[in-house]
């Protein structure tokens, strides 16, 4: 089952903002007071993913954290959750 479609039958897509490429790494939505919901992302699983495509480590996180974590998109835009 594809996260479309786990959305679609958790009705939780509310016009969810997708981080493309990164499915394997959605663990769920957040809130913010006053905002729609957005989609949550394990930080790591986003670097694993980008390394798993052929990228180096270092190369990853310096890709993910200009590229994708450092891309605003609007009020939705998703977050990246560094697991402690």
């Amino acid at each position: 089952m594809t996260l479309q479609e786990k959305l679609e039958e958790h009705e939780s897509d509310a016009g969810l903002i997708l981080a493309d490429g990164f499915d394997d790494a959605f663990i769920g939505t957040g809130w913010q007071c006053g905002n729609e919901p957005c989609a949550v992302y394990d930080r790591e699983k986003c670097i694993e993913i980008l390394v798993e495509q052929g990228m180096e480590h270092d190369d990853a996180v310096e890709y993910f954290e200009f590229n994708v974590a450092g891309a605003y998109v609007g009020k939705q835009t998703p977050i990246f959750l560094e697991r402690i």
